[in-house]
């Protein structure tokens, strides 16, 4: 999605385009053929306007109408090969269930999701379906435009949020109590899939959570704008109901060692998924000024804690006027748009590398700029400068230039020397990504680990310890929710076939 010359419609308007659109394509009363779904427009999300949304935490993207859904299922082509699912993590019949709501079939669309995925509303949102599923279409690589790839993950969220909203939600079955125990440690992604799919087959499950809300990054690190808290909450409240036990302010490592979970509480099994929750520094000068944050503390007050509710919350959060953002994903896009509503004057977003090599989602970029978020590219911070009471008031940067492509495939940024300039800041949020959780490591003798503190983990994701599995982003460094959701359906499996064949 593109800022340049684009007109955004509200709401109204493009429901009634579709309607048109739709209209006109089923006039002819005949079977479309594959030049016909090619020529369907790719429809555009619904969104807040910009002017609106600034001034409120409610999501900006508001879900396709049902006619735009139909419309944009109908620009599938059903091809054979289905190279969309060789690019979903979790493998799913993605033109199964989109030919479904092209039938006006939602019930059988979402049933065809979750028979691979536990998630959908929160992965259409917040997943990057234009790296994965939607890179691989057909149709886009047809119009030699990325993206005009089916909208996959539009869809999922619509059939989801029908779903939800139609109280179709079922609990899932779960099989005789085999008297058998599995901890899960964490409440992110991967964690509420092993829980799931564990207590499926009749063990009894318990999910310890260090936070006082169970929900991982989903909660935490994603804002309100992006994933409604309600929509993650639904899916907690799915695993209660299933009998999924849930312990919150409870650190392992700390409260409990996991050794003994497994040596002195009876559990048969432990599933590691405390994701990457270490922010990196920059280690340069001033970072111990206040006003300098990681995005971690930030997001964490505003979303966990709902410091943006002054009236209500008792978490303070810093009153800023100019706000510099360093980094180029998603959790740099989520820190600025944060900042906005928050009330800051100015958020910039400084990125040593170009727009082109940003991590963040099309979509997210051009929500930014929307959002009057200003962009510095090929800059970044070489130190921060504080005042006399040993606040931040001032980031001193070098300009950069791109060089030969590094191991991640981008061109790496090489700086200009002599090219340092000042630009006036109160606030400073770091957001350069995180590496994994240490203290389980620390406090957990024989479990191996890369020197990044990733626990290794076999095909089965089993760990180097006997009856311990890991997964998500403490395995993998910081990635995605379905990625995350992948390694926890495998983590499961294993799981249940460990429990299965023994006595």
């Amino acid at each position: 999605m593109s800022t340049e010359g684009h007109v955004q419609h509200t709401p109204e308007e493009l429901a009634d385009l579709a309607k048109k659109q739709l209209a006109s394509l089923l006039s002819k009363n005949e079977p479309l053929k594959p030049k016909d779904r090619l020529a369907i427009p790719p429809q555009e999300m619904p969104a807040q306007a910009p002017k609106a949304r600034i001034g409120n935490m409610s999501e900006v993207a508001l879900g396709y109408s049902a006619e735009q859904a139909k419309l944009e299922s109908l620009r599938c082509i059903q091809c054979k090969n289905a190279p969309c699912i060789e690019g979903c993590p979790v493998i799913i019949d993605i033109p199964g269930f989109v030919k479904a709501i092209a039938e006006d079939d939602y019930q059988k669309a979402i049933d065809i999701i979750k028979r691979n995925s536990l998630l959908p509303a929160v992965c259409g949102r917040v997943c990057p379906q234009e790296t994965q599923c939607q890179e691989k279409c057909t149709v886009g690589k047809s119009l030699k435009d990325a993206e005009k790839s089916v909208s996959i993950g539009r869809l999922e969220r619509f059939v989801a949020d029908w779903e939800r909203e139609n109280g179709k939600m079922k609990t899932p079955e779960v099989k005789p109590d085999t008297g058998k125990k599995v901890a899960v440690i964490g409440s992110g992604p991967a964690s509420l899939v092993v829980a799931a799919d564990v207590r499926r087959e009749g063990h009894a499950v318990t999910i310890f959570e260090a936070f006082h809300k169970p929900g991982g990054v989903m909660i935490y690190g994603i804002p309100e704008f992006r994933l409604p808290k309600k929509i993650v909450q639904m899916e907690i409240d799915t695993l209660t109901a299933m009998g999924v036990e849930i312990k919150t302010n409870f650190v392992i490592g700390r409260t409990r060692k996991l050794r003994d979970l497994i040596d002195k509480d009876g559990f048969r099994a432990v599933f590691v998924g405390t994701g990457a929750g270490l922010p990196k520094f920059m280690n340069i000068e001033g970072e111990n000024l206040v006003g300098v944050f990681s995005a971690n503390e930030y997001l964490t007050r505003s979303n966990l804690m709902k410091a943006y509710d002054k009236e209500r919350a008792h978490t303070p959060i810093y009153a800023s006027k100019k706000v510099a953002v360093l980094g180029g994903g998603n959790v740099a896009m989520d820190s600025a748009r944060t900042a906005v509503r928050l009330g800051a004057e100015e958020v910039h977003i400084i990125y040593r590398r170009t727009e082109k090599e940003m991590p963040a989602r099309i979509e997210e970029i051009a929500h930014a700029k929307e959002e009057g978020v200003i962009f510095h590219i090929l800059e970044n911070a070489k130190r921060f400068i504080g005042n006399e009471y040993g606040c931040v008031t001032q980031v001193e940067c070098l300009r950069y230039e791109l060089g030969e492509p590094d191991s991640s495939g981008r061109r790496r940024p090489v700086e200009i020397k002599g090219s340092e300039f000042i630009m006036d800041f109160d606030t400073v949020i770091v957001a350069i990504g995180n590496d994994s959780n240490p203290l389980i490591k620390q406090t957990t003798n024989g479990l191996n680990t890369t020197k990044w503190g990733n626990i290794i983990v076999d095909e089965t994701q089993k760990t180097s310890i006997d009856r311990v599995f890991a997964g998500g982003d403490i395995v993998l460094g910081a990635a995605t929710v379905i990625l995350a959701m992948g390694e926890g359906r495998r983590a499961a499996k294993s799981i249940n076939e460990l429990l299965a064949n023994e006595k």
